[in-house]
């Protein structure tokens, strides 16, 4: 049954190929890349930069994947058409689930990690905060697709550039000294590692998941493999410039370790950089709550919920919205503890993954896509079960 039926409205098509890349950067680079590289550092020092690179393959083989597939089977639910395909509708519904799950921990996780940038101002108040940021970009998305989507490109523009230009301006300070390992090389910590780093490059798929106000599906695709070629860039250059320039013990010992490196060689510039660490994790924050209304709703269509399923005046999903922020602002009143919420959201995040690597290899014809399924399903399976075990 489409959206119309349900209220007697419909999503609106106002996402092009911009809207859309800004959606699945904004949904990847947040959180992660302004608090990972401090906590990667403290557990293996300079030799981080290899589970930066091995997580960087295990995501890119995830993303082919899903782009083969959501190019084949368009569905706003969290790709609900797709697992139905291989898995059948019960399972479907608990990889659905399961998705979900891990977009509320993704937006509790968010808020946690803007939290320790604004204590790095000295701000005590912390956790009324992140509440007030939720419950602000939920006034937002509640006006609209249009005015919530021209807002992530804006933040989105916010943090590129100025992730680029500390990249740059940190590489003439770059010591090969620092690259020396500080932390004895285990598998083990390389595990921990691996498993931390996989939270930075989760939320490129919410690309995928607003088909229905789309105005070219076919522009999916491009976006996808747009997104994850600039989060790479950006991932593995500002790793190695903030590792070169300031060494993995000086991040390993600040909650905010981007604006930490900049402060060391750029004096007087830690402020400005946690500035940035905020938009951007403004940016991640709100394409998670457009990406986790839409699979409220769309969850609420199929099963009979009609009060979850209705869309407001703008085309917008107005229960599921609320629904989608006021259950992370719970979560974040029982634990506010960024690793913990951000591991939490990976393990639900891989199981949703490793299914859309199975469609693919199951579905997708030719030796080269089924490599590349199974080398993203082995190396997804390999993070899931040492997420658990950690």
């Amino acid at each position: 049954m489409p959206a119309e039926e349900s209220s007697g409205r419909g999503y609106r098509k106002s996402l092009g190929l911009v809207e859309l890349v800004s959606l699945g950067v904004g949904g990847t680079i947040g959180s992660g890349i302004f608090v990972v590289p401090g906590i990667a550092a403290g557990l293996l020092g300079p030799l981080s930069l290899l589970a930066w690179l091995v997580v960087a393959v295990s995501a890119t083989c995830v993303m082919l994947c899903l782009a083969w597939t959501s190019a084949e089977w368009r569905s706003t639910g969290a790709f609900s058409a797709i697992f139905t395909r291989v898995f059948g509708p019960r399972l479907s519904l608990a990889l659905v689930i399961c998705y979900l799950l891990s977009s509320l921990f993704g937006t509790a996780t968010i808020a946690a990690g803007i939290g320790q940038y604004l204590a790095f101002f000295g701000i005590s108040w912390v956790l009324p905060a992140e509440i007030g940021i939720i419950l602000g970009l939920l006034a937002i998305n509640l006006r609209g697709i249009f005015l919530s989507g021209w807002t992530e490109n804006i933040l989105t523009v916010l943090k590129i550039i100025p992730l680029v230009v500390i990249t740059v301006l940190l590489v003439p300070f770059i010591r090969l000294d620092h690259f020396l390992p500080t932390v004895p090389f285990t598998l083990p910590g390389l595990a921990a590692t691996m498993v931390i780093v996989y939270w930075p490059f989760t939320g490129f798929e919410i690309s995928a998941i607003p088909v229905d106000e789309t105005r070219d599906t076919t522009l999916i695709t491009r976006a996808l493999f747009l997104v994850m070629a600039i989060v790479i860039l950006i991932y593995l250059g500002l790793n190695l410039a903030l590792i070169g320039s300031a060494g993995s013990e000086i991040l390993a010992s600040s909650p905010a370790p981007v604006a930490q490196a900049a402060s060391v060689v750029l004096p007087r510039s830690g402020p400005v950089v946690a500035c940035v660490g905020i938009f951007a994790m403004l940016s991640a924050m709100n394409a998670y709550i457009i990406g986790t209304s839409r699979v409220v709703q769309n969850l609420a269509l199929g099963h009979g919920s009609g009060t979850l399923a209705t869309l407001g005046k703008r085309g917008t999903p107005v229960p599921a919205l609320i629904l989608s922020c006021l259950v992370p602002a719970g979560f974040l009143l029982f634990t506010n503890q960024f690793g913990l919420l951000a591991s939490v959201s990976v393990i639900t995040t891989l199981l949703p993954y490793l299914g859309i690597c199975i469609a693919a290899a199951t579905f997708i014809r030719g030796w080269k896509a089924r490599a590349v399924a199974v080398l993203g399903g082995g190396t997804t399976i390999l993070i899931l079960v040492l997420a658990i075990a950690l």
